[in-house]
């Protein structure tokens, strides 16, 4: 789905408030039959979901409270999110992480077991296929969890270099996890409230690391990690135990960590300054031109030996030609695609995501513009609308991040 999930939430809030739901229904709710739903499905909807297609899947982009406030309740208390139309899978073998390491450009290698990162599979080109978070559980097995939409085309992908790699002898295998549901546990509150449910302390569990462990009675797959910026965890649940896990969560906030849409999802991540794969990546750019060389592994720098490393290799060299920044702006929020200008009229650029911030009450971007125009302070002019707005280029994050981290 293009464009912001939370613009469409504003959408649907207005149109439900001026009583057009058939609208809503034409937009939201023509292909409901054809649509995957989560085990949680009927739970959304019995607490005032609105369920919109997305990635082939009916999912919640809101309920009863307004994208705003609920955007400002994860930072302050805390969201429960369903995330299971995203595809969990494991990669076994002894050459499991030597196979990985051809496709993302992550040092899989140098990962300690239980400890994970942000990566990217790239193609021949050096564009981005995918973004994803992988986690070395042990030497021979990788989890690792890739978006909805690019679900098809990334196991395609996966599938296709494993065939080649196993028949020059490779020993690695795969586990798509159908299986399991995807739970995460986003805010201040979300450790607090998920240690009554488990016998692990996790204040030893920092962000990025990974444990299988018992929570609520059940064989989890636990993450430190999230899309907020804000402390929390992604739980991997047995998918017949995952609504009893979700009304345990939100019993034991007491009220304060509410079940939460793609709608705050989307604000609270472009607050976080986080990629939308299909709005901020795409095949087309490179992990340098979004701004994340920082995941490439100082080992892979040196040796390369991933899809497109040749390019990726040659711009950390030399620079891109354009790099992914943020923006603040007056007027109108900027919208996917609204031009960038010089304070001169000539375009430099293009927005990829932008809205109203919730939590910083200002409007908030992010796009590319031309490599050496995007230092922080530089004044451009965003066009919406056919007119030109002012913005100035700034650092991301927007909101500061709160990852537990070891102090």
């Amino acid at each position: 789905m293009r464009g912001s999930l939370w613009q469409l939430g504003q959408s649907i809030t207005r149109r439900l408030a001026h009583g057009d739901k058939k609208a809503v229904a034409r937009r939201c709710f023509a292909s409901e039959a054809e649509l995957k739903k989560t085990v949680f499905h009927d739970f959304h909807v019995a607490h005032g979901g609105k369920m919109v297609p997305f990635a082939g899947w009916s999912m919640p982009i809101q309920y009863k409270d307004s994208i705003m406030d609920s955007t400002i309740n994860c930072r302050q208390n805390g969201s429960l999110f369903d995330v299971s139309h995203m595809c969990g899978l494991s990669l076994k073998g002894k050459d499991a992480v030597p196979f990985l390491e051809k496709l993302v450009i992550a040092d899989v290698a140098g990962l300690a077991p239980g400890t994970g990162t942000l990566t990217v599979f790239t193609n021949e080109k050096g564009g981005a296929i995918d973004d994803s978070v992988i986690t070395k559980v042990t030497d021979d097995h990788i989890y690792l969890v890739v978006n909805a939409g690019c679900r098809d085309k990334d196991l395609a992908h996966i599938e296709e270099h494993m065939k080649a790699f196993k028949a020059k002898g490779g020993d690695v295998s795969w586990h798509i996890h159908d299986e399991r549901s995807l739970l995460a546990l986003q805010g201040p509150l979300a450790a607090p409230v998920l240690q009554h449910l488990t016998k692990e302390d996790l204040s030893k569990l920092f962000f990025g690391e990974f444990r299988v462990l018992d929570i609520n009675g059940s064989q989890c797959f636990l993450t430190r990690t999230g899309y907020t910026g804000e402390d929390g965890f992604e739980i991997s649940v047995p998918s017949e135990h995952g609504l009893d896990l979700a009304k345990a969560i939100l019993e034991k906030s007491e009220g304060k960590v509410r079940l939460t849409g793609l709608g705050a999802r989307d604000s609270l991540r472009l607050e976080a300054g986080l990629c939308l794969y299909g709005n901020d990546m795409e095949q087309h750019i490179t992990p340098i031109e979004a701004g994340l060389t920082w995941a490439i592994g100082k080992r892979r720098r040196a040796e390369g030996g991933f899809l497109g490393a040749d390019v990726i290799l040659k711009q950390l060299e030399e620079g891109p030609k354009i790099r992914r920044v943020g923006f603040f702006s007056s007027g109108p929020p900027p919208r996917s695609h609204s031009e960038i200008q010089d304070e001169g009229g000539n375009n430099i650029g293009e927005i990829t995501s932008g809205g109203f911030s919730p939590c910083l009450q200002k409007n908030i971007a992010m796009g590319y513009v031309k490599f050496g125009l995007h230092k922080a302070g530089t004044k451009v002019k965003i066009i919406i609308r056919g007119k030109p707005n002012e913005g100035v280029l700034t650092k991301m994050p927007f909101v500061p991040t709160k990852y537990y981290k070891p102090s």
